[in-house]
């Protein structure tokens, strides 16, 4: 395709971007109409909604318009299994100057488009505005299944503290991009395009989980927001958390703890979830913690101790770095 958004007009985008989605049972209709229709079998719809602002989100010459579709989708996506959801579909708020190369969001289209697919959604509708910065925004829904919602407020004392997915990946991955480097790959891709475990967080409901989340603002920060809610405090032991040999290999080279990643790094998506003691768990949760005791003030502690080294999400905050 040549030529700019602008030269191909609201309405000529709309039709090469509609073009490009598949669908999935769920959708009983789909883009085209004032509104899509979306099976609710369970009667409840779980939705979360995300916005990326490029420069402060993704950068055009780190990441390409698939990379960043993949990445909108699959943190909102994320968010839905985190309930204890099934993905079921995605609608995407697109602002894009006139003069971007009208490529940039059909390949966006595309990496929404794969992404859902993965977790078993379907682009279903949307919007697109002329814009001076590229933003993109996307609202996800899901369904139940007939499982109650696991939120963040059911964490009791005695439970273990278990996660699935990758930890620190992204983080490290942005300390090589910025450095300007491109190497270790898996790790730059692992922050371009990362891979929720988006069946993990409906199984969890049916194991029982007491409380989950995923990993967006950093493990710290998002078992914080447990522990808030469930007014609890939760110990996480370091000695049975995983640290990568090459995510350490990166950590001497640029001069950082790799557990400052695993601990604090966002954007991985891993699932998080508090579990009564007697669950039987599947091979790939990681018990690395537990929720001790009712707690005033509640907190997360590693080994015990408060962390005091900083980290997490704050987009409000000084410790989200501008991308």
């Amino acid at each position: 395709m040549k030529g700019t958004v602008g030269e191909l007009g609201e309405f000529g985008l709309i039709r090469e971007l509609t073009s490009r989605l598949t669908t999935t049972p769920a959708v009983r209709l789909g883009p085209g109409d004032d509104a899509a229709v979306v099976a609710a079998p369970d009667r409840r719809v779980v939705a979360s909604t995300d916005v990326l602002l490029e420069g402060r989100h993704f950068r055009r010459d780190w990441s390409t318009a698939y990379d960043v579709g993949r990445k909108a989708a699959a943190q909102n996506l994320a968010d839905i299994a985190a309930m204890g959801a099934v993905p079921t579909a995605v609608l995407l708020g697109l602002v894009v100057p006139a003069e971007l190369p009208a490529t940039w969001p059909t390949e966006l289209m595309d990496g929404i488009r794969d992404e859902c697919q993965v977790a078993g959604a379907a682009v279903v509708g949307g919007d697109v505005v002329r814009g001076d910065t590229i933003t993109v925004a996307i609202t996800a829904l899901g369904d139940l299944r007939n499982h109650e919602p696991v939120t963040r407020s059911g964490a009791q004392p005695g439970d273990v503290v278990a996660v699935t997915g990758w930890l620190g990946w992204s983080a490290a991955g942005l300390a090589v991009l910025v450095r300007g480097f491109r190497s270790p790959r898996a790790f730059v891709e692992a922050h371009r395009r990362p891979e929720p475990p988006y069946h993990a967080g409906p199984a969890a409901a049916g194991l029982g989980a007491t409380a989950m989340t995923d990993v967006s603002d950093g493990l710290i920060a998002d078992l914080g927001h447990i522990a808030e809610a469930s007014k609890v405090r939760i110990d996480l032991r370091t000695a049975a958390i995983d640290v990568p040999t090459q995510m350490s290999d990166i950590g001497q080279a640029v001069g950082v703890d790799p557990l400052q990643w695993v601990l604090t790094g966002g954007e991985d998506h891993a699932i998080v979830a508090t579990f009564p003691p007697d669950v039987k768990l599947p091979a790939r949760w990681k018990v690395i913690g537990e929720v001790v005791s009712p707690s005033a003030l509640p907190q997360v502690t590693v080994d015990g101790a408060p962390w005091d080294k900083g980290g997490g999400w704050d987009h409000f905050g000084d410790a989200e770095p501008d991308e």
